[in-house]
C-alpha cells in the first residue's frame, strides 16, 4: 500500500501471472489497492462476531491454510475481492482517473416521462473486465494450488462479479425550481461494496461443498453429497470442512478463540456460549469517562460534564 505504483518496475512485486497485465494497466493498480484494503476491512467487519472473525486476511499476500486451502471463508474473500476490484476500477473510471475509460454507456431501457439518462454512470463493463483478468490470474495462469482449487477460486471470482452486477441499479437527481423535482438526471451505478459483502455472506453461510470430477468430455464442480442441490453460476462453493477455529489449529490456520471480547447477554454468534466454545470467560470490570450532561449554550457551543461509569467486559477463556 506505500507503493506510489508510478513504475513499471513496481508491477515486479507481484506474482508472475499479474506482472504483465500490471505493466499494460499500471494506471489501475491505485484502484486496486484501495480494492484490497476495502476487501481487509469489510471481511473483518463482516465476521467480527464469529469464530472466525476474518483476521488472518491481515497476513495478506501470505495466507494461511484457512484462506488457501479451499474453505468456505477462502470462498467469501476470493468473492468479495473479485467484486471490490470490479467495483474500484467501474468507479475510477466514471472519475475521470483512468485515461483508458470513462464513463458507463448510456441504458437503452425507458425511464418515466420528466427523467432522463444523463450524468456519468459507473462503467461497470470495464470493471467486469479488467477486474477478471487481475483476480483470475493465477488460475488462468495454472499456478496457485491444485486444478480442482483454482477451479473453485475462480469460481467464488466469478460468484463475486455476478454480485456486483446484478447490484448495478438507476439513481437520479432531481432538477426544477424549488426542489420541484419536474426534471430527473439518471444514470447506473453500484452499492457500496458494504452491501456486496452482506449478500456475500448469505451465501457464504449457504455455500456448498463439492468436489473436481470429470462429468463427460471435461471436469466440473459437483455437489460433494449426493443429494444437494446443483451448483449454480450464483453460489459460492468450497473444497474442505473449516475447524471450528474454537482452539489454536496452526496446521489448520484456526486461531482460536481465547481472549476474545464476547457478549454475554446475546443468543447470537457473539454470544459468550457460542464464541468461547463451552470453555466459559471472565469478566472484568473497568471504569471509563465520557461526556455527559450535554446542554447547548447560546451561541454556539456544547458544554459538556465528564462522568466516571463502571464497564463490564467479558472475555473468552
Amino acid at each position: 500500500s506505500g507503493v506510489a505504483w508510478n513504475e513499471s518496475q513496481h508491477c515486479r512485486l507481484l506474482g508472475p501471472e499479474q506482472l504483465q497485465l500490471c505493466r499494460r494497466h499500471l494506471e489501475a493498480m491505485p484502484s486496486i489497492v484501495r480494492a484490497a484494503r476495502r476487501t481487509q476491512a469489510l471481511c473483518q467487519r463482516s465476521f467480527a462476531d464469529m469464530r472466525w472473525n476474518c483476521s488472518s486476511i491481515q497476513r495478506a499476500p501470505s495466507f494461511g491454510p484457512d484462506l488457501l486451502t479451499g474453505t468456505r471463508e477462502a470462498a467469501f474473500v476470493h468473492a468479495l475481492a473479485a467484486a471490490a476490484v470490479a467495483q474500484g476500477i467501474a468507479r475510477s473510471c466514471a472519475s475521470g482517473e483512468l485515461p483508458l475509460c470513462s464513463c458507463g454507456p448510456g441504458p437503452s431501457e425507458p425511464l418515466a416521462p420528466g427523467s432522463r439518462w444523463g450524468g456519468c454512470g459507473d462503467n461497470l463493463s470495464h470493471g467486469l473486465q479488467l477486474g477478471a483478468a487481475f483476480t483470475d490470474g493465477s488460475a488462468r495462469a495454472g499456478t496457485g494450488g491444485t486444478p480442482g482449487l483454482r477451479a473453485v477460486n475462480r469460481h467464488n471470482g466469478a460468484v463475486g462479479r455476478a454480485v456486483l452486477r446484478d447490484s448495478l441499479d438507476t439513481r437520479c437527481k432531481c432538477h426544477g425550481v424549488s426542489g420541484s423535482c419536474s426534471v430527473k438526471t439518471c444514470w447506473k451505478g453500484l452499492p457500496e461494496l458494504g452491501e456486496i459483502a452482506s449478500d456475500l455472506k448469505s451465501r457464504y453461510l449457504a455455500a456448498l461443498k463439492v468436489t473436481h470430477r470429470l462429468v463427460g468430455p471435461r471436469k466440473q464442480l459437483i455437489p460433494k453429497e449426493g443429494d444437494a442441490r446443483p451448483v449454480t453460476e450464483m453460489d459460492l462453493v468450497y473444497l474442505i470442512s473449516s475447524p471450528d477455529y474454537c482452539s489454536p489449529n496452526p496446521q489448520l490456520g484456526s486461531l482460536g478463540t481465547q481472549d476474545r471480547p464476547c457478549n454475554r447477554s446475546s443468543v447470537g454468534s457473539d454470544s459468550c456460549d457460542l464464541l468461547c466454545c463451552g470453555r466459559g470467560y471472565n469478566t472484568y470490570t473497568e471504569e471509563v469517562t465520557e461526556r455527559c450532561h450535554c446542554r447547548y449554550r447560546w451561541c454556539c457551543s456544547v458544554v459538556c460534564r465528564r462522568c466516571r461509569r463502571s464497564l463490564q467486559r467479558h472475555v473468552c477463556k
